[in-house]
């Protein structure tokens, strides 16, 4: 708000823009997607192939192959170190091994387990258990754990009777870490589960078990959409790998280090790099032949 001076006060409350009302937005300009659109038109002007980027098969082998041996450097949210370690040990083969990792590498969960459990159970099933039958569609994405803010919603529903309003407040709680919130709510929650004629013992853990794993929890919309980006740059980079670092590299034409790093893993996949031409360079990166010319 402002002060009779015209000035802005930045004592604001906490959360008080939501006490007043209003959402907030956060409008995210990923270059990311410049960098798809870029690499679309290229693949079009150098092969004649067309790609319509948005239906793409979620299924491709070439793509999980790439995943798996974590050759992701460029690719959106999967090019860190830790990442690529992570893609490593998890070897994805669906669309939903990718959002569960987006929403997994952070440190919450890497620090309380989470990962590491998701990871043991993908790679051995006999390890996925449930707690619950009731539990078994909502977590059967995930192996049995929970990773995402919707299903803690789900399962205040299922096994409690939380209506809608209800779940979204505990799931409010748990991503805010509002102890005092969750603790009001565990009572209420035993009270449904008995309602429902589950074992109150079962209540009580499935509860801690929501409060474990709960405050870690990730907006899965928000992950799959992350995924789906990082799913087609992956793709561009496993199918046209010499449009694709094109493209990469003339994005980053202010970020010295991410190019130098980027023409590694050109010669690394045998991509030659051409120094700058007065005769042959273009304004960005460009194609010439089977390497990349500097811009």
């Amino acid at each position: 708000y402002m002060d009779k001076d015209g000035a802005i006060s930045s004592q604001f409350e906490k959360n008080s823009l939501e006490q007043a009302g209003l959402v907030k937005m956060d409008f995210l300009g990923l270059k990311n997607l410049s960098i798809i659109e870029r690499c679309v038109n290229l693949v079009q002007e150098t092969t004649g192939v067309e790609i319509d980027i948005d239906t793409i098969p979620l299924d491709d082998r070439e793509t999980y192959t790439l995943l798996q041996r974590a050759d992701t450097k460029g690719v959106f949210q999967l090019e860190s170190g830790g990442m690529q370690t992570l893609l490593r040990r998890l070897g994805p083969t669906c669309f939903e091994d990718i959002i569960a990792i987006v929403a997994l590498y952070r440190p919450g969960p890497l620090n309380s387990g989470m990962a590491d459990m998701f990871i043991e159970r993908k790679r051995d099933s006999k390890k996925v258990e449930y707690p619950h039958p009731l539990l078994e569609p909502v977590l059967r994405d995930t192996l049995g754990v929970v990773v995402y803010q919707e299903q803690v919603m789900r399962i205040s529903q299922l096994i409690a009777g939380f209506t809608m309003p209800e779940a979204d407040k505990l799931r409010k709680a748990m991503g805010k870490k509002l102890s005092d919130v969750i603790d009001a709510l565990e009572e209420k929650f035993l009270r449904g589960a008995e309602k429902n004629k589950i074992d109150r013992k079962l209540a009580e853990r499935l509860y801690g078990m929501i409060k474990k794993f709960g405050e870690y929890g990730f907006n899965k919309s928000h992950s799959a959409a992350y995924a789906l980006v990082a799913y087609q740059t992956a793709y561009l980079k496993a199918h046209y790998p010499l449009p694709y670092m094109t493209s990469l590299l003339s994005a980053q034409t202010d970020r010295q280090d991410d190019v130098i790093q980027y023409i590694n893993d050109c010669r690394c996949a045998g991509i030659e790099v051409l120094p700058p031409s007065i005769n042959a360079s273009g304004y960005d990166f460009t194609i010439e032949g089977k390497s990349i010319r500097f811009g």
